[in-house]
């Protein structure tokens, strides 16, 4: 993405907040990756309303923006963290094989691609969760009742659809524990270690904007991070880093991250 891009990206955000203060009503983004949500916390200064993010589940990583009024976020309580102070217009969609018996074994890559096939902008479509033979598959409420009326199938497979309601489904982020030593936890010390990559490979990593923390792009290789950090790796994956369990004899450090698997 470049430079053009993220300023465009930055004034729509200003541009929606601006909208919701002027209309005293909340106004939503589409969908966000990593990379446009570390862009709207560079920009928070300049909001005119106050904020929500969520993306349909806890640990979404695809997550859409509230932009609320200040009249609204006072009757609201607003909290960021209170994502049910605001009805974000998401939908979650459970889609399952039409014939278990004979179903392929589908992937993320497949469920998107016929999405994608369907010209849905990936914009509007946010996580796409796996359990089992079954898909939830998040997405803006306008566009649920094209998608159950239009995805049939998926590569060869074919499926069914239909809205998941709110409690009638439940997303468990599952995680693997990793743990290894480092000399120290700073950031291309983690990233080395996760990524078996050089520390001058993995500090290039972060110069290259593909390491981010909590959602943000990673701005130094010396930043220490602190118990329950959130980096993500692009190409490699996402980990909660859990903090240091000692030191070895030689003084370098024992630590511990969950994979988000």
């Amino acid at each position: 993405m470049d430079q053009t891009e993220d300023i465009l990206i930055k004034k729509r955000f200003v541009d929606l907040s601006r909208l919701a203060d002027r209309k005293g009503s909340v106004t939503f983004s589409n969908f966000l990756n990593l990379n446009e949500i570390n862009l709207f916390h560079q920009i928070l200064p300049e909001l005119q309303t106050a904020f929500q993010l969520f993306g349909g589940y806890e640990f979404a990583e695809r997550q859409m923006i509230a932009f609320i009024p200040d009249a609204l976020s006072y009757i609201m309580d607003c909290d960021p963290s209170d994502t049910h102070a605001v009805c974000f217009p998401i939908a979650c969609l459970h889609v399952c094989p039409s014939h278990p018996k004979f179903a392929e074994e589908l992937s993320h890559r497949d469920v998107l691609g016929s999405l994608m096939g369907l010209g849905i902008d990936r914009s509007r479509v946010g996580d796409i969760k796996q359990d089992g033979q079954s898909y939830y598959i998040f997405c803006e409420e306008g566009i649920s009742d094209y998608i159950l009326q239009s995805l049939s199938q998926i590569r060869h497979t074919a499926v069914t659809g239909e809205i998941a309601e709110e409690g009638s489904y439940h997303i468990r982020q599952e995680f693997e524990m990793v743990e290894g030593i480092v000399s120290s936890c700073r950031l291309d010390n983690l990233v080395a270690f996760l990524t078996k990559l050089s520390r001058d490979k993995s500090a290039a990593l972060i110069r290259s904007q593909k390491v981010f923390i909590n959602g943000r792009t990673a701005s130094s290789n010396a930043c220490q991070c602190k118990e329950g950090d959130v980096l993500s790796i692009r190409g490699f994956g996402k980990y909660t880093y859990l903090g240091s369990d000692g030191e070895t004899r030689k003084g370098r450090m024992k630590v511990a991250l969950n994979k988000y698997i």
